[in-house]
């Protein structure tokens, strides 16, 4: 409930208003296709966003610089690195990106919270001037994983569906904004099988043993740090009393 209260209060979003898709003329989100690639601990969340548009949105949504906001609530076993998506954003393939919650990139799985990442995708006017009735979005958001507990095989991720929004400048004040929550009613597939990341977890006896390992080693290292330092002074001292 924490979580949700953050998330409903603490997002900002960078938008004056935001309204249901009751009484304005908006696109319709009519499919959201969603996969996780890559290897290891360092994968790739893609989502592919598609909007029903009737012909006469199209100029309207290039006149107002429209842009769509999407929100993703990730579980505590994953987590987005803000230095990567701020490097994402100098390179121009957001317009604008920030992680809200537990951004401590080195706390494992089991210590660390749930955080937020929020993506800007700015609507470019080439794309709605191609003779098309919808409008797809593409967006790829870097991830990492955290360190699992011991003892398990794997630790499974779930991954929700993202909060989605369309915002636009209100007409004659480009300060303002409005944005209209996009309701997944009417996605064909919106009961499909969620997206899972499975993490593999570290077995608790071979931590033990490289553990045991470790200690062995690092004891063996400080006694022959602490032996060549009292033989280093020993032949010091040696070499002062023959030059006396």
């Amino acid at each position: 409930q924490e979580f949700h209260d953050f998330v409903a209060n603490e997002i900002p979003l960078g938008l004056s208003e935001v309204v249901v898709n009751k009484n304005h003329v908006v696109p319709t989100l009519s499919h959201l296709h969603r996969n996780v690639t890559g290897e290891g601990s360092h994968r790739h969340l893609h989502s592919s966003i598609t909007f029903d548009l009737k012909p006469k949105l199209k100029p309207e949504l290039d006149a107002r610089s429209c842009e769509v906001i999407v929100v993703e609530k990730l579980p505590s076993g994953v987590f987005a690195d803000p230095f990567e998506l701020d490097h994402l954003v100098q390179r121009g393939v957001f317009s604008d990106a920030g992680v809200f919650g537990d951004t401590n990139l080195e706390l494992p799985s089991f210590r660390s919270n749930r955080s937020v990442v929020e993506i800007h995708m700015s609507i470019a006017s080439n794309v709605l001037s191609i003779n098309k009735d919808y409008l797809e979005v593409n967006l790829v958001v870097p991830l990492h994983a955290r360190y699992p507990p011991l003892g398990h095989e794997f630790s499974r991720v779930e991954f929700g569906q993202p909060d989605i929004f369309m915002c636009c400048n209100l007409e004659g004040d480009v300060h303002k904004r409005r944005c209209v929550s996009m309701p997944d009613n009417n996605i064909l597939d919106r009961e499909a099988s969620p997206v899972m990341w499975e993490i593999p977890c570290g077995i608790k006896k071979h931590a033990e043993f490289v553990s045991a390992v470790t200690f062995g080693f690092a004891v063996l290292a400080s006694s022959i740090i602490v032996l060549t330092s009292i033989f280093y002074s020993d032949s010091q001292g040696s070499d002062k009393l023959k030059r006396s």
